[in-house]
C-alpha cells in the first residue's frame, strides 16, 4: 500500500493540466465522497481525475482508528483513505494530490477548472466534493491533540470512550443531540457553553436535563486544551468572574458549527444561506453536468459510508448525463451554453 505522502500525481501533460484533453468527470475533493465518486465514474469506464489540495481521505486520514465501515472491522482513517484511493486507481480514475482549485467556470457544456499554478483543466461533468470543515475553537492545544481526544464527530469516536468524562463545547441542536448520544458510552457528559441559555430546541435541553449522566457549564469558554500526546483535560475560564479552572477529560468534543468550503463555488451554483450547495435527490445541482457529494451539502449524517454513498450517486449521475450529452450535443456547441440534455434541471 502506497504512503498516503507518496500518493499518485501524473505528468501535466498525462492529464491535460494544460492541454486540449476534456475529462469526462473532474472531481474536487479527494475525501471518502471524492474517492468513492471517482471508483463508480473510472468503472463506468469515464475519464476521470480527482483534484486534492492536501492529501486523500479529507477529515477522516485525521482519525486514528475507524471501525464503522462496512466490511472493515478495524482500520485507521490514513489507511481506509489509501484503500478507497488505490481502488479508484485500479479502475482507471487519476488522483492529483497538491493540486488546489481557485476558480471555476461552469457555464458552457465543457466546464473550467483552474488551479493554483495557473493552470486550466476541462470536463464535461464536475463533481465537488469539497467537504465541510467543523468550526474549531481556536485555542493553544487543540489542533495538536486532534485525533488524540479531541473529536468533531461524537457517532465516529464515541465508543472510544466508554467509561470516561467527555465535555462537548456548544450549545445548540447538535451540541446537545451529540451529548446525549455520548451518554451511551461515557460515565460523564459535561456541556460547556459560553452563555446562560442555550440556543438548542427545548425537548433537547429537558431530555439532557433529565439524564442523569450530563452536567453542564456555563457562561464559560475553553482556555486550552491539555494533554501530552493524548487529551488530560482543559483549562476554563467563566465570563463573568474571569476565574479560571481546570477540569480533567478523557475527550472533548467540539460543536460549535461547520463551514462548508463553498466559497469558490458561490458563482457557480446555488447554495443555501450556510454556504451548502442545494441538490436534488441524484446529487444534481441546479448547473447542469454539475453534482454534489459529502459534507459540502446540507445533511443531518456527516459519516464515512454516508459520504461514500452520496458519491457514488453522484458518479452515476453524471455518468447518465454524459450519456444524454453525447446523444443530443453537437461537437460544435461545445463551448455554448449548455441546456440540461437529460431533463434533471431541478427548481430550488
Amino acid at each position: 500500500m502506497q504512503d498516503l505522502q507518496e500518493t499518485t500525481t501524473v505528468d501535466v501533460e498525462e492529464t491535460g493540466t494544460n492541454g486540449d484533453t476534456v475529462w469526462d468527470v473532474i472531481i474536487i475533493g479527494g475525501g471518502p465522497a471524492g474517492l468513492a465518486a471517482a471508483l463508480y465514474a473510472a468503472r463506468a469506464m469515464r475519464s476521470t481525475i480527482v483534484l486534492e489540495r492536501e492529501m486523500p481521505g479529507g477529515q477522516i486520514a485525521t482519525t486514528s482508528e475507524v471501525e464503522d465501515y462496512p466490511g472493515v472491522k478495524m482500520t485507521t482513517g490514513p489507511e481506509l483513505s489509501m484503500m478507497m484511493m488505490e481502488h479508484a486507481q485500479n479502475f482507471g480514475a487519476v488522483v492529483n494530490i497538491g493540486d488546489e482549485v481557485t476558480d471555476v467556470d461552469f457555464a458552457g457544456v465543457v466546464k473550467k477548472v483552474k488551479l493554483s499554478d495557473g493552470k486550466t483543466m476541462r470536463g464535461k461533468s464536475i463533481i465537488i466534493a469539497t467537504g465541510a470543515a467543523p468550526r474549531t475553537l481556536g485555542v493553544p492545544g487543540e489542533n495538536e491533540l486532534r485525533g488524540s481526544g479531541v473529536s468533531y464527530c461524537a457517532v465516529c469516536d464515541g465508543p472510544f470512550f466508554r467509561d470516561g468524562h467527555v465535555a462537548v463545547v456548544g450549545g445548540g441542536d447538535a451540541a446537545f443531540d451529540e451529548g446525549l448520544y455520548l451518554t451511551k458510552y461515557a460515565s460523564k457528559v459535561s456541556i460547556i457553553h459560553r452563555r446562560d441559555e442555550f440556543r438548542a430546541q427545548k425537548v433537547l435541553v429537558d431530555r439532557a436535563q433529565k439524564n442523569p449522566k450530563m452536567d453542564f457549564i456555563t457562561s464559560t469558554v475553553v482556555e486550552k486544551v491539555n494533554g501530552d500526546g493524548k487529551i488530560e483535560g482543559v483549562t476554563l475560564r467563566n465570563l463573568k468572574t474571569g476565574e479560571t479552572s481546570e477540569l480533567p477529560l478523557q475527550g472533548l468534543f467540539v460543536y460549535v458549527g461547520n463551514i462548508p468550503n463553498t466559497a469558490m463555488f458561490k458563482d457557480a451554483v446555488k447554495a443555501d444561506e450556510n454556504g451548502y450547495i442545494l441538490v436534488d435527490d441524484t446529487m444534481a445541482t441546479h448547473t447542469p453536468g454539475v453534482y454534489v457529494a459529502g459534507d459540502v451539502r446540507k445533511s443531518p449524517l456527516k459519516q464515512v459510508v454516508t459520504a461514500a454513498a452520496e458519491g457514488s450517486i453522484a458518479a452515476l449521475t453524471a455518468d447518465k448525463y454524459l450519456d444524454h450529452l453525447a446523444e443530443q450535443e453537437a461537437p460544435a456547441q461545445a463551448e455554448t451554453k449548455a441546456e440540461d440534455p437529460a431533463g434533471w434541471r431541478t427548481e430550488y
